[in-house]
């Protein structure tokens, strides 16, 4: 269940202008291996960054790019008027779409890594930041079973960007204690993972889950989570008094 395009919650954080200077450059430099669309779109922001170095560094990047790679993903559907504006200014603009399958990255370079590598979980931490954020979105399933935890927000956050996820990672993912309320949080106010009930469910139970999303996903629960979630000391009065008010009522929802 990879994120829709435009919604990765790793590119958010740029947007917002969450992301310190230093690993804003390192982006601009193309270390993060990103899905083209996502890489066109972040190049097109840091481009215009505060800082010089960024804006240097992210236009070294722009005139690194594969010229097919970039038309393609410019004319994919997701990729935003915005973007294609600033690729028009340079006299770049949207080809024929790739076919179905893996799309061609916008990098070179990207083709060739493996970033994966021979790196274990527990081998993790020890890693420099923006090598997390790549084992993040292009590592193995225990890389990002490790990574969701990480104690850096940009880390954990990449997971959720990552192309690889799957239903059953994120709902796991949703049930844990132990990931920031940031990772919670998106999970909870993505719509492509709230379609799966099972999503939802481990999130109303998860006492770390922001109180105003849970209070949310109460109502879209069966009448046996419901029972659960009533007598439930580890979430919320507000979120079992909620779910006795459903139960009372009769609303739960049938499954």
């Amino acid at each position: 269940m990879p994120h829709v395009g435009g919604a990765n919650p790793l590119l958010d954080q740029f947007r917002r202008g969450d992301v310190p200077r230093d690993l804003r450059e390192q982006a601009a430099q193309g270390t993060l291996v990103l899905r083209p669309v996502d890489q066109l779109t972040l190049l097109s922001w840091l481009a215009g960054d505060k800082d010089s170095a960024v804006v240097q560094a992210a236009e070294a990047t722009l005139t690194r790019l594969v010229p097919e790679a970039v038309r393609s993903a410019l004319a994919r559907p997701e990729t935003s008027e915005e973007v294609r504006r600033f690729f028009a200014a340079r006299g770049v603009t949207p080809g024929t779409p790739a076919p179905d399958g893996p799309e061609a990255d916008v990098l070179p370079e990207h083709a060739q890594e493996d970033a994966a590598a021979d790196v274990r979980p527990t081998q993790l931490s020890m890693l420099p930041v923006v090598d997390r954020m790549k084992l993040a979105m292009k590592g193995t399933r225990e890389q990002r079973a490790t990574l969701i935890r990480d104690s850096n927000k940009m880390v954990a956050l990449s997971v959720l960007g990552s192309p690889k996820l799957s239903e059953t990672e994120i709902e796991a993912f949703a049930r844990m204690a132990n990931v920031t309320e940031d990772v919670l949080r998106v999970i909870g106010t993505t719509r492509a993972y709230l379609k799966h009930y099972g999503v939802i469910a481990a999130l109303a139970k998860n006492p770390k889950t922001p109180l105003a999303i849970a209070m949310t996903l109460v109502s879209r629960l069966n009448a046996r989570d419901l029972k659960v979630l009533s007598v439930d000391r580890n979430v919320a009065e507000a979120v079992r008094v909620a779910a006795r008010k459903f139960l009372a009522t009769g609303a739960a929802r049938r499954r």
